[in-house]
Order: C-alpha cells, then sequence, then structure tokens
C-alpha cells in the first residue's frame, strides 16, 4: 500500500525531466510538493553537497515517494504508474508497452541528454547550434516511427510514457528554434497533447519557481 506522506518533486520549471514527472502526477491524480532547485542561480542549486545526498547525479528531479528517493524520470514515472491509481501510463499489450518504452528511451536518451543545461555549458558559444542540431536528427528519427506507432495519442489511443517524453522534448525544439512543422506527426501529437489539463497544470509556464516574465 503506498504511503499517506505526499511525495516531493526536487525540480526545475523548465526542466523537461522534472515536466515528465509533474505531468504523470497529474495524470494520476495525486497531489505532492515541490521544492525549487534553480539550475542557474547561486552557480546551479543542483550542484550543493545538500542536493547532491538526493541525487548524487546532480541533476533533476528527485522525487522522495513512499520512503525512498527517486532521481531517473522515466524510473520515476513508471513507479508511480505501479503504485497509484488511475489510467496506466504503459499500455496493457506487450508489443505497445515495448514501443511505449523505445519512444521514451530514443527521447530520455538519445534526444534530452546531448541538450541538457549541463552539455550545453561545456558545448559554449555554439550551444544554440549544438542544441538545434542534436533535436532535429532525434525528432528525424522519432517521426517516422511515430508515423507507425501513432493514433490519437503516440502508441494507439491512449496516453502513455511516451507522450509524458513527447511534449517536453517539443518545447525544448521550440526553445532551440527547431522547425516543429517540418514533422507533421510530432506536431499533430503535441497539439492534442497539450489540450489536455495534465499537461496544462504541469506547463513550465505555470510552476511556483517560474519567473514572472514566463508566467502565462
Amino acid at each position: 500500500m503506498a504511503n499517506q506522506t505526499k511525495p516531493v518533486l526536487h525540480g526545475y520549471f523548465r526542466s523537461s525531466c522534472s515536466w515528465r514527472v509533474r505531468i504523470a502526477f497529474a495524470l494520476k491524480g495525486v497531489e505532492y510538493d515541490q521544492v525549487p532547485i534553480n539550475l542557474i542561480r547561486d552557480g546551479g542549486q543542483q550542484l550543493t553537497q545538500e542536493y547532491k545526498t538526493l541525487n548524487p547525479m546532480q541533476q533533476v528531479p528527485a522525487v522522495e515517494i513512499d520512503g525512498i528517493t527517486l532521481s531517473q524520470s522515466l524510473a520515476v514515472i513508471q513507479y508511480i504508474n505501479e503504485t497509484r491509481p488511475g489510467p496506466r501510463l504503459l499500455p496493457a499489450d506487450p508489443k505497445k508497452r515495448a514501443q511505449v518504452r523505445m519512444i521514451s528511451d530514443l527521447i530520455a536518451s538519445g534526444i534530452q541528454p546531448l541538450q541538457n543545461l549541463y552539455v550545453i555549458q561545456k558545448v559554449g558559444a555554439e550551444k544554440m547550434q549544438w542544441s538545434h542540431h542534436f533535436i532535429d536528427r532525434g525528432f528525424q528519427a522519432l517521426e517516422p516511427i511515430l508515423k507507425q506507432t501513432a493514433g490519437k495519442y503516440c502508441v494507439g489511443d491512449e496516453i502513455s510514457m511516451a507522450d509524458i517524453c513527447l511534449v517536453p522534448q517539443v518545447y525544448n525544439a521550440e526553445r532551440f528554434k527547431v522547425d516543429v512543422g517540418q514533422y507533421p506527426t510530432i506536431k499533430r501529437l503535441n497539439q492534442a497533447l497539450l489540450e489536455i489539463e495534465a499537461f496544462k497544470v504541469s506547463h513550465p509556464s505555470c510552476q511556483p519557481d517560474t519567473p514572472d516574465d514566463l508566467r502565462a
């Protein structure tokens, strides 16, 4: 039985990995507390010794839930899915479930880390070009896959972990000036998902730590 204490999400309003977890909580109707970790201020609050004890990788998110701390967004989403009632985030059918994991991994391992803040800080002056290149490259692979798997959403007609990964990645693509119009399936799915309440309430424009100039 799930612990009754509210989960605590240590995250950052614009972190796509934090956003994934917020979407999962919203889809499941789980109440949680947020502790903002500002990745820019004070040289990066994720780099403090205090935060390092929560997440040794010094990244967001870290989620305290049911007496444990989890720090990889896909692991957190799958744990939430397995321990909380509400709509399932992974399909019952094993083939569709594998497709959801494939798409989620493609984004979470093949695209997002290459335009992570830590990486682009190391790249320096070329960071916009670098991020644009790797998101574009990833979307060129993702578009034909989604053409095969998509129904109303990324895999068939049920919202899944794949959709949870897609929307924050499209948001990042737009930040780095990728023309999402080149990818009609990605664009269509993203537009449909942004109409859903769980994706709206978890959006970076309306979090407790969203700067005033970026609020919706």
